[in-house]
């Protein structure tokens, strides 16, 4: 089926919420945004890049606004999904056809459009990897309260060089040479590789 279809097809289907979806697409209709069909449903771009869309759940339906934290939402009518998880998505939930109010919808789609013409976007953060600091290296800053400070005042860079350093030794003998050199580096706020590097 092609994405017309898809779209068409999607509207045609008979449901509790099948007119208030419709009152929802004409209102997207009367806005500069594309419609096409991805994940299951309709969805509304500027220039090839997600804006907003429709979904339908059991007892609700709504839009979805996939930079509306940066929405003023100044009828407090957003709601994050996945609260903790979700970062940029925002949506506009309704349970009947009646609280579908267009000129705030309208309203909310003509600020999302702005700010894609903006280019404004929240981009998700990369998940960050807790470093796994080395046995021999914990041990040390049990003995040596001062290693353990100088330690954790570095970047996490150089945290990272001297875990995976140390670390990595095959040889419990190459793991305490490698501490050893290491140490004073450390304490000095040095990193492993610094004498190598333009600084």
């Amino acid at each position: 089926m092609t994405n017309p279809n898809k779209i068409e097809a999607y509207f045609e289907q008979e449901h509790n919420f099948k007119k208030a979806l419709l009152k929802l697409r004409a209102v997207f209709k009367q806005t500069e945004l594309i419609e096409s069909f991805k994940w299951n449903s309709p969805i509304y771009t500027l220039d090839g890049k997600n804006v907003a869309g429709l979904a339908r759940f059991k007892n609700h339906f709504g839009v979805w606004f996939f930079n509306g934290a940066l929405l003023k939402d100044a009828e407090n009518r957003l709601h994050n999904a996945q609260e903790g998880k979700t970062k940029a998505l925002r949506q506009m939930r309704f349970e009947s056809e009646s609280e579908i109010d267009s000129e705030i919808l309208q309203a909310y789609l003509q600020e999302a459009i702005a700010n894609q013409k903006k280019g404004l976007v929240i981009k998700a953060a990369k998940p960050v990897k807790k470093l796994s600091i080395p046995v021999k290296l914990k041990a040390a800053f049990s003995k040596n309260p001062p290693l353990q400070k100088a330690f954790n005042a570095l970047t996490p860079g150089r945290q990272k060089e001297y875990a995976e350093h140390v670390g990595s030794a095959k040889q419990e003998k190459t793991r305490l040479s490698r501490l050893e050199k290491a140490t004073p580096l450390i304490l000095e706020g040095k990193g492993l590789h610094d004498k190598y590097k333009n600084c």
